[in-house]
């Protein structure tokens, strides 16, 4: 059962990241992380759809990826999810952080509000739109903490900082800004800030300029700015 369940899960992920992060699929953690969600979407409804796991993966290859965006777990409501962070499925209502993150892109970069929520365009651009925890019970926000996917999501950390240059990291919030740590700031800049949640967002979210921070730290490096 182990194997089968392993399998599910790997054959999902883009080889350039199997290359990269390929050895995390046979350590013990993995395994168990497996059967654990695969008993979770047996048991009821999860998100995102399981085809939907590592879609961040899969839209945007290792040697692809220009900027991090670190979310904490998956939108929980139905037909939210689509394996990225912050981002929903067109024609789903904005939730509230994203409403703040398109308020603040177009008062830093003069790009109007969009009409889909969908962040594929981002993903497709080199914006790897990463959740900590990569699934969710339904109705039941951070019911897949601490099973495992925290463990092989900062291993993806590691590797792209390890293994790429002038990446940019954007954390949002102190759990996304724990992360730092596994960041080396030498070689790739981190922007820090408070969550885009309406709970926080006031206080520094709005007028963080990240977007063209990051647009201008590409361009140093002589790397396509990203249309956001």
């Amino acid at each position: 059962m182990q194997s089968q369940a392993k399998a599910y899960m790997d054959v999902k992920i883009d080889e350039s990241w199997k290359r990269h992060i390929g050895a995390e699929f046979d350590k013990p953690y993995f395994a168990a992380l497996t059967d654990f969600v695969r008993d979770e979407y047996r048991r009821g409804t999860c998100y995102p759809p399981g085809r939907l796991i590592f879609n961040a993966f899969n839209l945007c290859p290792f040697d692809k990826v220009k900027v991090v965006i670190i979310g904490q777990d998956p939108y929980h409501e139905p037909g939210q999810a689509q394996g990225l962070c912050f981002s929903v499925n067109d024609g789903v209502a904005f939730p509230p952080s994203l409403v703040n993150i398109f308020k603040e892109i177009e008062a830093d970069t003069g790009t109007p509000v969009p009409a889909s929520g969908s962040l594929v365009r981002w993903a497709e651009q080199g914006v790897l739109l990463l959740n900590a925890t990569l699934t969710v019970r339904a109705h039941a926000a951070g019911s897949h903490q601490r099973h495992g996917w925290e463990e092989f999501t900062d291993a993806v950390i590691r590797a792209l900082s390890a293994g790429r240059d002038h990446l940019v990291f954007i954390l949002w919030g102190a759990y996304a800004q724990s992360k730092a740590q596994l960041v080396d700031q030498q070689r790739h800049l981190v922007l820090r800030s408070a969550h885009p949640s309406p709970l926080s967002a006031h206080r520094g979210f709005f007028g963080n300029h990240h977007f063209s921070l990051t647009n201008q730290y590409l361009a140093k490096y002589g790397i396509e700015p990203i249309k956001w």
